[in-house]
């Protein structure tokens, strides 16, 4: 009997067996491929945290206790153990579920997550709190090693360190930016430090020591230093030592009870504990494993209906674990790219003879033919084409450079990277950092273009009013995910990015009404000697033949239709929508 539709809430998980919460664990991984397939999302990091989610809610008490996901898009299998079950397959549709946690939703959401590095600040700020209500909730922040290292994470770990706050840090690494050894030496130590003899003996001899007349401080700092000493030749962990944070790890991350065990422990530890997990990103979905980067976001590959199966597959990661198998996906690993060529086709200009993108009318089969027909003859991106011709440019000029913060794929530049890898950065998480060095490039005579998610460009703000336009430096900002990105909901709408640069001196801000005009503006951005704001949406292209691309003018309007009655205004891509209400009117 499937035990996953049974749950109420996640207080029901505490009465389970270790067999029925392997079971379930094999239920959300099956319920969350099958979701996704249908309705895209953040597949491969919710997979690898399945377990670990099992053993923060068998161990916490939410809502009461507070759990906070950094990112959120962790959280599928948190949504689906706090009474979203029935309405899963909403995901990310409009009137459905979120693909980040929405308090709106449940009141086991702390709060509207989306954008990777708050949620160490926001933990700090719940547990301040609670320390001055002199209230008993704990709170647990689930942090990705790839966020940890954004300036935000550490500026907070740096405060949680210094004032000792009481709180769990769960740092789920599954190796997209560090991948330290998971050691025996590392776990025993880890075990150690947990011990009651450990914690008593070391404080019992520090008196002692201390006691001792004259040799006593100068002992007690040697011991001490002896003690860091050892614990860090075995352990990857002194960072967090030496901001005053217990380190524990490496834990292997998909053993629920081992898991248990640890978070039971650490919650007894005074003061603040980092808890460092090892887990598998896709885990239970092989081509999510094979393909870490393909199947990380929204825009997935292709995911047939499985053939579902289990089968315990023992592997380094502390248990067995479920796998989904069957005809299907036999069928979709053989069409798979070579792990070393994932999904992504070379950048080459777009050329469509038909000039609309269309199938033609002929007879395609049945729906699902069509359908795959159709998509086959999808123009590109605009992403797409904002590389291909940056990386034309990049040919003659040599002072471009092309810099992102942690989004290389997203934004279309890891092709940049491939052909020019000497002028290509990419700073991780770090939207702030991204900027201000730009405008250094800039004052050193190099002409950086900095892309980032319209939603993320929010985070450096100041470094465009203060390092940029203030010293009025040619930086080109290309604006991905611009405007309106629908499935990904409110943390990810990309409108507030207009608004807040037409304020800014200096700035020029562009958007393209059509793929291929976007083509002259990356050509005008360059042509230009101020900061440049180019805004882009994710969405496919119109499909319009190719053009020669050229400088456009600035400050001049195009019209494109003569008319009478109404003037219709467009900016950037829903000027299509204008020639069409035109024409209808």
């Amino acid at each position: 009997m499937a035990i996953l539709p049974t749950l109420r809430g996640p207080a029901d998980l505490r009465g389970l067996t270790d067999e029925q919460m392997v079971s379930l664990a094999a239920e959300i991984r099956q319920q969350i491929i099958s979701t996704v397939a249908k309705t895209g999302g953040h597949l491969g990091s919710s997979l690898g945290v399945v377990e670990l989610t099992l053993a923060i809610h068998r161990v916490l008490e939410s809502p009461r206790d507070k759990i906070v996901w950094d990112t959120g898009h962790q959280a599928y299998a948190h949504k689906l153990l706090t009474g979203r079950y029935s309405r899963f397959g909403t995901l990310r549709q409009l009137g459905g579920i979120g693909g980040f946690p929405r308090r709106v939703e449940s009141e086991h959401d702390v709060f509207d997550g989306g954008h990777a590095g708050t949620g160490l600040s926001i933990a700090q700020g719940l547990a301040t709190a609670r320390d001055m209500r002199h209230s008993m909730e704990r709170i647990a922040v689930v942090v990705g090693d790839a966020a940890l290292i954004s300036g935000l994470s550490l500026e907070a770990l740096n405060d949680i360190g210094s004032r000792q706050t009481q709180m769990i840090i769960i740092l789920n690494d599954n190796a997209m930016s560090i991948s330290p050894t998971v050691g025996a030496f590392s776990q025993y130590f880890s075990t150690l430090k947990l011990s009651t003899a450990w914690k008593q003996s070391k404080t019992a001899y520090d008196r002692v020591v201390e006691s001792l007349p004259v040799v006593g401080q100068p002992a007690l700092k040697l011991s001490r230093r002896i003690r860091r000493m050892v614990v860090n030749f075995a352990q990857p962990g002194q960072l967090f030592e030496d901001l005053g944070i217990t380190y524990l790890g490496v834990i292997p991350g998909h053993n629920i009870r081992g898991l248990e065990h640890i978070l039971r422990a650490a919650l007894e530890v005074p003061g603040p504990v980092l808890v460092h997990v090892r887990t598998r990103k896709g885990r239970g979905y092989r081509p999510a494993e094979t393909d870490q980067v393909g199947f990380h976001g929204a825009a997935l590959p292709p995911m047939p209906e499985l053939a579902v199966e289990s089968r315990p597959i023992p592997d380094g990661y502390g248990a067995s674990h479920t796998a989904m198998t069957g005809p299907a996906l036999a069928r979709m690993e053989s069409a798979m790219p070579h792990p070393g060529n994932v999904d992504e086709a070379p950048v080459e200009p777009y050329t469509n003879g038909s000039g609309n993108g269309s199938a033609g009318s002929a007879d395609m089969g049945t729906p699902s033919d069509a359908a795959r027909v159709a998509a086959s003859h999808r123009p590109p991106n605009y992403t797409h084409f904002f590389a291909a011709e940056l990386m034309e440019l990049a040919r003659t000029d040599r002072r471009i450079v092309a810099v992102t913060a942690g989004m290389p794929t997203g934004t279309g530049l890891h092709h940049f990277a491939e052909e020019y890898p000497d002028r290509f950065i990419d700073v991780g998480i770090a939207e702030q950092h991204a900027m201000a060095m730009s405008a250094g490039m800039a004052l050193a005579g190099q002409r950086p273009v900095v892309a980032i998610y319209s939603t993320f460009l929010q985070r450096a703000f100041d470094q465009e009013v203060h390092d940029v336009c203030q010293n009025d430096l040619p930086v080109v900002i290309a604006v991905d995910r611009a405007g309106l990105v629908g499935e990904d909901g409110s943390s990810h709408q990309g409108m507030f990015t207009v608004p807040t640069q037409r304020q800014l001196p200096s700035m020029v801000i562009a958007s393209p009404k059509d793929e291929q005009e976007l083509r002259s503006l990356v050509r005008t951005a360059f042509a230009q000697d101020h900061p440049f704001a180019l805004h882009y949406p994710r969405d496919a292209g119109f499909g319009v033949p190719p053009v020669e691309p050229k400088v456009l003018p600035v400050g001049v309007g195009e019209l494109l239709r003569e008319g009478r009655d109404i003037l219709i205004v467009g900016f950037g891509p829903i000027v299509d929508r204008g020639r069409k209400a035109a024409e209808l009117l």
